[in-house]
């Protein structure tokens, strides 16, 4: 599946906005979900983690939480916040720290109940997410969990997340080199995600955004299978954020595809204006993606 669609944001600048999701070659069910909300120039990605069709509904429940949260915010900016207010930060930031951990209750609560049942298959349902969301000039990105975000500026291609799992941490602390890490058999172990326990840290970062930026959000799918310099090339290459959402998701399956894999691109140009830039925002298409 992919989607593209290209939006104003409130600062002089347009969103173009292009994704795609895959199951992958190994993998029976899609337990990525993600979500494009326009209107509020928010964008969500989970990666549900349980099996048995665990992680699916895990990765929905994030998602669907996130935005309902988001979007009553904008109708409510009065809206309680989930939890306490981090410092130092813009009140978009807040907000989307809410939203996620109103998520990870969401999911936690909804794993108890399965458990609880004589039938259950939903021990060990969770998730992990990343947004983005652009408000008056800036990204703040949140993320809990090894869903990633990205930028790209001109040649330089920073990763904006720092992944909440057992490999990461020991490279941090020196303990294993990157190449050690990515042939690790424990890359899927993490140390933080949503519906572990009652409350999660969330992790948010704020950029400012300038005209040609590119920011990508993605699932450890396309992280495993692709390295930085191979992802920076397409993003730099395609025509297009939907043409690069879907070239990254097919170049990690042909390089095995072993989990699902969803990308997010999300190119920054200046806005359109005149009746050409008016129907450039209006459009918007769907196609499928296998």
């Amino acid at each position: 599946m992919a989607i593209t669609a290209r939006h104003p944001t409130a600062a002089g600048t347009e969103i173009e906005a292009g994704a795609c999701t895959d199951t992958g070659r190994v993998r029976k069910i899609n337990e990525d979900s993600f979500s494009v909300a326009e209107e509020i120039s928010l964008f969500i990605l989970s990666d549900g983690m349980g099996g048995h069709a665990s992680g699916e509904v895990a990765s929905r429940l994030t998602v669907d939480t996130i935005l309902a949260h988001c979007r009553a915010a904008e109708e409510n900016p009065s809206l309680e916040l989930s939890g306490y207010r981090i410092p130092g930060v813009t009140e978009a930031s807040n907000r989307l720290a809410s939203a996620i951990r109103l998520a990870n209750l969401t999911v936690y609560e909804a794993a108890l109940k399965h458990v609880r049942a004589p039938d259950s298959k939903r021990t060990g349902m969770g998730a992990t997410v990343v947004a983005a969301q652009f408000v008056e000039g800036r990204a703040t990105v949140a993320h809990v969990g090894d869903s990633r975000a990205y930028r790209l500026r001109g040649d330089t291609f920073k990763q904006l997340t720092e992944d909440h799992s057992f490999i990461a941490e020991q490279v941090r602390r020196g303990m294993l080199t990157e190449q050690e890490a990515r042939r690790s058999n424990l890359q899927n172990v993490l140390v933080r995600a949503l519906g572990v326990e009652t409350e999660v840290l969330v992790d948010v970062r704020e950029e400012i955004v300038l005209e040609d930026d590119t920011f990508l959000l993605c699932s450890d799918g396309l992280t495993r299978e692709l390295s930085d310099t191979q992802i920076a090339a397409v993003l730099k290459d395609a025509d297009g954020a939907d043409e690069a959402a879907a070239c990254l998701v097919d170049l990690a399956n042909r390089a095995g595809g072993a989990d699902n894999i969803t990308a997010i691109v999300l190119r920054c140009a200046p806005k359109a204006v005149g009746a050409f830039g008016q129907a450039a925002r209006l459009g918007r298409w769907f196609r499928g993606s296998r």
